[in-house]
């Protein structure tokens, strides 16, 4: 039972564990690990290449049989999500409840696109229309490429004296030459993606680990910095706000969705799920690649990692009472 609890978990449970190892010695994964290589060039790399890999291009063709749903998740997901915690986050920070580097993460967290497996496996399980979340995780992540990086931007700025076109650059060579990499291998090298679904399991848990590499290598950087610390209080304010600020996102877009799509159930649970979820897969390496070098990256990390399970707690919960929603609204049809 507690092998199971583990493998349900890993993910969750590895984090607490390596910033707790982190915290108990900074110089290793600060220093002697070589993170500025090894996490922002080498994990970012590898973990971009394999969603190349991933990606399901051939779904973006299906965006346009929805083209108005599909706007709708994703303008929601890029534009209110941001807009909203920038406002709260700005209110917080004003009034000194919570630093201003974390009031920033929270923006940063808004910002990244929805996530892949997670948005899926919930939207299945709760009887919402699979074929629109594929679609919808997918050409997400292609555009957050672009534009969550220029959303944090231009909601924050940079932070330093890095300047834009730098990162940009970094961006590139980072992000988009390995995503593009993996998608020429994926259509022109056929070997290259049987030997990739052979081993499925073993690359996404290397994807798994890679992250939990760079988070393990941010805290350490920022607990070997003496001026830079997070408190616990930092982490229980995160924790309710954010619980907070999801469940008003999802009721907000519960609502919309059923003024817009009042006759589509499937694609209303689909929808409450794409609007509001953030992955932390494509949303740390961005943060690794923007933020490189600086003192506060983890601050501006915990915000993700704490809106990832808080995501997958209340979409558990809500998963076999929507599964039996949708399945009575569609009896009565």
């Amino acid at each position: 039972r507690c092998t199971q609890f583990y493998w349900d978990n890993e993910f969750l449970i590895l984090i607490v564990f390596v910033i707790l190892v982190a915290k108990a010695y900074p110089p290793l994964g600060a220093i002697y690990l070589a993170p500025q290589v090894t996490a922002t060039w080498i994990a970012v790399m590898f973990i971009f290449l394999l969603a190349g890999l991933g990606l399901k291009t051939e779904e973006f063709s299906k965006a346009f049989t929805r083209i108005y749903f599909n706007t709708f998740v994703l303008s929601y997901n890029f534009g209110v999500d941001s807009s909203f915690v920038f406002g709260i986050s700005r209110l917080l920070a004003y009034y000194n409840v919570i630093s201003q580097d974390l009031a920033d993460g929270m923006v940063i967290a808004s910002c990244v696109p929805l996530t892949i497996n997670m948005c899926v496996v919930l939207t299945k399980s709760s009887g919402g229309d699979e074929a629109s979340a594929i679609c919808n995780a997918a050409f997400g992540n292609l555009i957050g490429v672009f534009l969550s990086p220029a959303l944090i931007i231009g909601y924050i700025g940079m932070k330093g004296s890095v300047d834009v076109l730098t990162v940009f650059y970094k961006l590139a060579i980072r992000v988009l030459v390995p995503i593009i990499t993996g998608q020429l291998l994926k259509a022109f090298c056929p070997p290259v993606t049987d030997f990739i679904k052979k081993y499925k399991k073993y690359f996404k848990q290397g994807q798994q680990y890679s992250l939990i590499f760079i988070v393990y290598t941010v805290f350490c950087t920022t607990f070997n910095d003496e001026n830079s610390e997070i408190s616990v209080k930092e982490i229980m304010l995160m924790i309710v706000f954010i619980a907070l600020i999801l469940t008003f996102l999802m009721v907000f877009a519960w609502f919309c969705l059923w003024v817009l799509f009042k006759n589509e159930p499937t694609l209303r649970v689909m929808g409450l799920y794409g609007c509001t979820h953030k992955t932390v897969a494509m949303g740390i390496p961005l943060i690794n690649a923007i933020y490189d070098g600086n003192p506060a990256i983890a601050l501006y990390t915990l915000p993700l990692l704490i809106w990832h399970p808080m995501q997958l707690i209340i979409g558990t919960f809500l998963s076999p009472r929507l599964a039996s929603w949708v399945t009575k609204i569609e009896k009565e049809k």
